[in-house]
């Protein structure tokens, strides 16, 4: 099966109409910061037959599949292997002085939760390893297997908003003295054994929320996120547009936060008049963390959980658009 058969976009046509004023100009150039399988990207290349497409990924395996992909765009094509909080250094290497749109699709995707021997999925038996790069330094085994019990019940908690985090935390303490955890499956039962017989009855698979808070600790996902939001923004041309996709609370807490700032005037509250130059330098395109429609959810389930915020930036080096 390739890529296309493989990955149907989450929220395709709402994403490309968020962007799609801000790429129908000539050598507009857009930044998927997030590539997985490429399918948002075809179609913007489908669709805006002059935009220039930087795509980033940090799974060797992933950009190469996109590769395969859109292998006929490849002259308005550049892949790189990259995290999206290094896109300073890409844009610079590439020598793109701004941008006109970018979309981050957050999360794990949709290739890494099919691939079993990935250990993203909680209901497959498979290595304990949940990196989304290969190649990265540390596996959800070693995190397992080394955190403290409060260290484990801090991440279980914060990322994976779990509130049996300590039981969870204790228990994989205690069963590791015997046994280091190798594989997802032991770990997703002593998870279910941890929780108490009534709340499993609702809420979905019960180690969801633990593999999803090992994995956003495997990545680093979340500094990640708080490093790149800031340089997306700052790359964006006039007239640039973002559109965040997050599947989780904190994920989109921290794309608010991240808007938030450039909404705001650079004066003072009670100044009667605000100076040209000193005006908000993005707007908002969308009311809050937009939702799915039920149709949307219909084409593609993983989008049930997803939250969309989308701005524009409206001011450039003191000038007012």
């Amino acid at each position: 099966m390739d890529a296309a058969e493989r990955h149907v976009p989450v929220m395709l046509e709402r994403v490309v109409a968020l962007l799609a004023p801000a790429l129908a100009r000539p050598g507009a150039v857009f930044v998927d910061a997030t590539l997985g399988l490429g399918g948002h990207s075809e179609a913007f290349l489908q669709r805006f037959p002059e935009v220039r497409l930087i795509g980033l990924d940090r799974d060797p395996n992933a950009l190469r599949l996109a590769g395969e992909r859109l292998a006929p765009f490849e002259e308005r094509l550049t892949l790189v292997h990259a995290v999206y909080d290094e896109l300073p250094r890409v844009l610079a290497d590439l020598g793109v002085p701004a941008i006109d749109g970018i979309l981050f699709d957050l999360g794990v995707s949709s290739m890494q939760l099919d691939e079993a021997d990935r250990g993203f999925a909680y209901a497959q038996d498979a290595p304990l390893d949940m990196r989304m790069d290969p190649t990265g330094p540390t596996t959800a085994a070693d995190i397992v297997n080394t955190y403290s019990a409060a260290d484990l019940a801090r991440i279980l908690f914060q990322y994976g908003e779990e509130k049996f985090a300590r039981r969870i935390a204790d228990r994989i303490v205690r069963e590791r003295e015997t046994e280091p955890f190798t594989n997802s499956a032991r770990l997703s039962e002593l998870v279910r054994n941890a929780i108490p017989q009534a709340a499993r009855r609702t809420g979905g698979h019960p180690a969801k929320r633990t593999f999803q808070a090992l994995r956003i600790e495997v990545n680093g996902e979340l500094d990640v996120l708080r490093r790149a939001l800031p340089a997306a923004l700052e790359a964006l041309a006039l007239h640039g547009r973002i559109v965040v996709m997050s599947y989780h609370s904190l994920e989109d807490r921290i794309t608010k936060q991240a808007f938030a700032p450039g909404t705001k005037s650079d004066v003072p509250d009670d100044l009667p008049v605000v100076p040209a130059g000193y005006e908000p330098y993005l707007k908002l395109l969308t009311r809050g963390a937009e939702r799915p429609t039920e149709q949307e959810v219909a084409v593609n389930p993983r989008a049930a959980s997803a939250r969309v915020r989308a701005a524009e930036r409206i001011r450039e080096r003191g000038l007012v658009a």
